[in-house]
């Protein structure tokens, strides 16, 4: 990072609670009411999580990853509706918005299902971006009903932070004279990469605001934070050159699932690992990957989280392999006096198996 260029024009384009949302627009009738999509709350007694909700439930204090079961006790009473995630038709109606927007970038960049980011320089100037803006949500309200927020600025980072000030369906513009004074006031939380443990290291230095991580002492944050403490003091100063890049490949493949009751039944957990190795597999012959390293995540029944991976010398699809290699890496955190609430598997170190195998065909 050398610095942000002046002359760049970087579109974050966010849809607004696109799950909810989409749920909504296929069914007019939810309009209003506080929606959540996400796991079966079993009257309270579900074990997954909140995947999105529409901003009438977001007034109550529900939010994205919060336990099922608490939002089902927030909305108690509220005319609340609660829906399972049907992937295939966000993705059908996320292919459909992205396409929108790559007829209007230089250079495209699909980040989520929801998210995009946007090189728009060679096509607007600061003057008329408003202007430009504001056609690309009317074209994607146009043709899909949906609203979306829109930051735009000099750099990915800022855009970013501005896409998420005035939602739902807003539009910033953050000219890049206006940046250091946009972004010092804000907490240092809205610098994506900062999660909760960073911020509270921040906070035990007396950094609350992103102006004060800016003027913060360099040699301290290295210190105490490495080179992330570094990164992020960057990117507090609006130095970011991270280019638009469109996304190629998956870094990982993986599932979870959660238990509906604890348990330290080690069977139970071998048929758990069984259908996720049969799953991963799955995709792999799917999209024709090869992966080389098997990490596993163990949540028990306090939240207490613990991940192992281990790497293989080649690259392999072999189920049998995922799944022993699984069984291997959870074997010692099962001998905790405690039950297990959520088992995990991905794989990565991916690598695309099609020219392999027509060298492989070719040679014999």
């Amino acid at each position: 990072m050398k610095g942000s260029h002046p002359n760049r024009i970087i579109l974050h384009i966010d849809m607004d609670s696109f799950f909810a949302a989409v749920e909504v627009r296929d069914n007019p009738s939810l309009r209003g009411l506080p929606v959540v999509v996400g796991a079966d709350p079993k009257k309270g007694e579900g074990r997954g999580v909140v995947s999105t909700c529409s901003y009438e439930a977001r007034a109550y204090g529900v939010h994205s990853g919060m336990p099922i079961s608490k939002a089902f006790r927030l909305l108690s009473g509220k005319d609340a509706v609660f829906l399972p995630v049907n992937m295939a038709r966000y993705k059908e109606i996320s292919d459909e918005i992205m396409e929108i927007l790559k007829g209007y970038a230089d250079r495209f960049q699909q980040v989520s299902i929801d998210e995009a980011f946007l090189d728009v320089t060679d096509r607007v100037s600061w003057e008329n971006a408003e202007e430009f803006v504001m056609r690309i949500k009317q074209d994607i309200l146009e043709r899909t009903g949906l609203t979306c927020s829109i930051g735009c600025a000099p750099s990915k980072s800022v855009a970013k932070i501005a896409s998420g000030i005035n939602k739902p369906d807003g539009l910033l513009v953050v000219r890049p004279e206006d940046v250091v004074g946009f972004l010092s006031p804000l907490p240092v939380s809205r610098i994506s990469g900062i999660g909760r443990k960073i911020e509270e290291r921040l906070n035990t230095l007396g950094i609350y605001t992103i102006g004060q991580l800016a003027d913060a002492d360099a040699k301290l944050l290295g210190s105490e934070l490495g080179k992330v403490g570094l990164k992020i003091q960057l990117l507090a100063k609006g130095i970011d050159d991270e280019q638009v890049k469109e996304w190629r490949e998956p870094k990982s493949i993986g599932y979870e699932e959660t238990f509906d009751v604890d348990t330290d039944d080690m069977a139970f957990i071998e048929r758990i690992i069984s259908h996720i190795a049969e799953k991963i597999h799955n995709r792999l012959l799917k999209e024709r990957y090869l992966f080389r390293t098997i990490t596993v995540k163990v949540r028990f029944e306090d939240f207490e989280t613990h991940t192992r991976s281990k790497t293989i010398r080649l690259h392999s699809n072999d189920k049998e392999k995922i799944e022993s290699i699984s069984r291997e890496l959870i074997n010692p955190l099962t001998g905790y006096e405690k039950k297990i609430r959520l088992i995990g598997v991905r794989v990565s170190n991916l690598e695309q198996t099609k020219l392999k195998q027509r060298l492989l065909d070719d040679y014999f």
